[in-house]
């Protein structure tokens, strides 16, 4: 009986339960555990942050979004594949799809950034997919880390798509500039407000060495967007 009872009130692994949930099981659990490791945590828990695998995930998730639209898409221009992506792989749909199992509770933070609600923070939940999505890469082959795609993100891409709340204007005012043979718009951050686990970015944009618009936001990216849709409102006011 003493047997059964530590069987059935035997806690799962917290690890485990995510490779459950994703449905992949790692070799190396050391990347895994890198993937989830925000840098506030590091004093804490002596690991690597998820920064790097953040960057190699963001190229694997991009290589598979470009490839399915490209075949699934053979009528659209370069310009329509390009806002598809923009939209499907942007800060919202990627927090969203980590979100969507849970994946903000099984990232190592700080005592203050989950205290300020990092576990549900678009900015770091977004950075942990693609650092997820980069580990998977590493550990088990591009062919696992495309399921991961396919399932959060691209078996609902056209709903994904639909979503208005979900316009990318960065890539309207890129293309609107290169429809008009100006430089590519640039992105500087200006400040950065508060402590690290509430930091507000201001970032502006620029073409052409002229400042058309600025924007704040929790996240670089977020301030980016806010940024690019003030200098679209200067752009369509000046006509």
């Amino acid at each position: 009986m003493r047997f059964l009872h530590r069987l059935f009130n035997k806690q799962v692994d917290p690890i485990q339960k995510l490779e459950n949930e994703i449905g992949y099981r790692f070799e190396d659990h050391k990347l895994l555990k890198t993937a989830l490791s925000h840098r506030s945590s590091l004093k804490d828990t002596g690991l690597e942050s998820n920064e790097r695998l953040e960057f190699l995930g963001d190229a694997v998730l991009g290589l598979v979004v470009s490839s399915f639209l490209y075949s699934e898409y053979e009528e659209l221009s370069e310009g329509d594949l390009t806002r598809m992506k923009a939209t499907l792989v942007n800060e919202t749909v990627l927090s969203r799809s980590a979100l969507s199992f849970g994946l903000g509770q099984y990232i190592f933070l700080s005592p203050e950034e989950k205290k300020a609600g990092g576990e549900s923070r678009p900015s770091i939940t977004a950075d942990a997919f693609e650092a997820l999505l980069g580990a998977i890469y590493l550990d088990g082959g591009f062919e696992q880390a495309k399921k991961l795609v396919y399932k959060y993100i691209l078996n609902d891409h056209l709903d994904i798509i639909d979503d208005k709340k979900l316009h990318n204007y960065k890539g309207e005012l890129l293309e609107y500039m290169q429809a008009r043979g100006n430089s590519m718009p640039f992105y500087q951050v200006q400040d950065q407000i508060g402590p690290d686990h509430d930091k507000v970015f201001v970032v502006a944009v620029y073409v052409d060495n002229e400042l058309l618009g600025e924007g704040k936001g929790r996240s670089k990216k977020v301030a980016e967007q806010k940024a690019a849709r003030e200098a679209l409102k200067v752009i369509k006011q000046s006509q």
